[in-house]
């Protein structure tokens, strides 16, 4: 790669945890090479503490940079910088875009319309499905769903998206570091369909510190942003306050006035956040002409959906949309064998009425 790419790596080394630290360096070396031939004490003046000062004034750093850049080359991964043609344009008009962008999978993903659904990692079996419908019909329809890979809320919201389109997933860590570690299958799957992306060095742990940082770049890629579980004091609503600074649209889902998930979402809706049930509901608020294209698109599967036959329609309304409900549960309340009943929920799994979920539990789709 062009020495540019070696100075922006090598200064992301050592301040991608100081965003504002980093924007005030860049704003006083416009030709970003002398940063790298200034004396440490004159680097310190500018608020960097000596450490730090003195990795950039070291030539080890663009060594380092040179080892990161040949790593992420040798995975097939990308780089962006906040001044190529390839970087999102709507993340770049943002106050506080990040200058690099390490890229694992499809790079035209990031230049989709795009929609944000985030919500709590503790999620309910409502929650997930609500997110994961919510995403399949949105990314069926053209537009990219981007999230945060964390596990409920995210993970459904990307499984979804999966199902019909292209999703983003934001890391608050390294490419090389994947968090939460069950999410790796999650995160080959998104590689290989859409695309993973961090602003930390490749091998960067998750530090809590680093999701604040993330989620503005969540907010940042989207038209708009849907909560869909959080409590009141759930990150979510943080990427909600982010999101209405970077004047994006900001919506929830209503939730059960008794559970302490649903606090943040009807606290926003109370706020003035628009209330979502389904995938029109957020195509209403995106901007024009994406607006129409979405509202005016007829549904693709022709014809009338599968119908029921007897015995699915006794085992569907066993189920709910709202909870799960483990296989030995409905055994006892029909009456079919154990072999006839796993027959009938695989007919409605194929036929798109049913989720199965970990531990042979089951669930109505939204």
């Amino acid at each position: 790669m062009e020495d540019r790419h070696i100075y922006w790596v090598a200064l992301n080394l050592v301040l991608s945890d100081y965003l504002k630290l980093a924007q005030r360096v860049v704003e006083k070396f416009p030709a970003l090479d002398e940063i790298f031939r200034t004396p440490w004490p004159q680097l310190v003046s500018l608020g960097l503490d000596e450490e730090k000062a003195r990795k950039i004034a070291s030539s080890k750093i663009l060594d380092q940079a040179q080892k990161e850049i040949d790593r992420l080359q040798k995975k097939g991964y990308s780089l962006l910088l906040l001044e190529d043609e390839k970087y999102p344009g709507f993340l770049r008009e943002t106050f506080d875009p990040p200058f690099v962008l390490y890229c694992a999978g499809k790079v035209e993903a990031l230049q989709g319309p795009a929609v944000s659904i985030v919500g709590t990692r503790n999620s309910s079996p409502y929650g997930r499905a609500v997110a994961e419908r919510l995403a399949e019909d949105l990314s069926s329809r053209g537009v990219v769903i981007v999230s945060g890979l964390a596990r409920g809320i995210d993970s459904a919201a990307h499984w979804g998206a999966l199902k019909g389109g292209e999703t983003v997933a934001v890391l608050g860590s390294g490419l090389e570091n994947i968090y939460p570690k069950e999410n790796r299958k999650l995160f080959e799957k998104i590689v290989k369909e859409g695309t993973v992306i961090s602003e930390f060095p490749l091998e960067a742990k998750p530090w809590a510190s680093h999701f604040p940082l993330r989620n503005r770049i969540i907010s940042g890629l989207s038209y708009a942003l849907v909560v869909v579980e959080g409590s009141r004091h759930s990150g979510s609503l943080i990427s909600a306050r982010l999101a209405l600074e970077q004047n994006r649209e900001v919506m929830a889902v209503p939730g059960n006035v008794t559970s302490e998930l649903s606090q943040g979402t009807n606290w926003l809706i109370q706020n003035g956040a628009k209330l979502v049930e389904t995938w029109e509901d957020v195509a209403e608020e995106l901007p024009s002409p994406l607006r129409e294209k979405l509202l005016t698109q007829k549904e693709e599967k022709s014809g009338e959906l599968p119908l029921l036959s007897p015995e699915e329609a006794k085992i569907f309304e066993l189920l709910h949309g709202d909870a799960l409900i483990h296989i030995d549960e409905l055994w006892d309340k029909c009456e079919f064998s154990i072999s006839e009943l796993l027959a009938v929920l695989l007919d409605l799994e194929i036929k798109g009425f049913v989720v199965q979920r970990p531990g042979k539990y089951f669930q109505r789709r939204m």
